[in-house]
């Protein structure tokens, strides 16, 4: 075992989360635990968008059609925008590359 992997299992608590009372290590431990769960989820949902969004492109491509719909991802910009603020549209640029071209 590695001196950091050690370490890192020998540190306590507060040590571990960067806070300053074994108090707000409990909370920050179990509130990454939920953040890891939910990051769990969102992979899922991503993988889950790719997987419909290249549905909808092989249908598109199928019938004559491009593959990109460019007022399509527009809205898709608009709604992440409206939801999120900037970031969302950092976001929805994300999502969207991340589903084009998979057919």
């Amino acid at each position: 075992m590695s001196s950091t992997t050690t370490a890192a299992t020998t540190a306590s608590p507060a040590e571990r989360t960067g806070a300053h009372t074994d108090e707000a290590a409990a909370l920050i431990g179990g509130a990454r635990e939920r953040i890891d769960a939910l990051d769990d989820r969102i992979i899922g949902l991503v993988q889950e968008r790719m997987a419909v969004s290249a549905v909808i492109q092989e249908a598109r491509i199928t019938s004559g059609g491009r593959r990109v719909n460019l007022s399509r991802e527009t809205a898709v910009l608009s709604h992440y925008r409206d939801a999120l603020g900037k970031p969302g549209t950092t976001l929805a640029m994300t999502l969207l590359e991340l589903c084009r071209g998979r057919v």
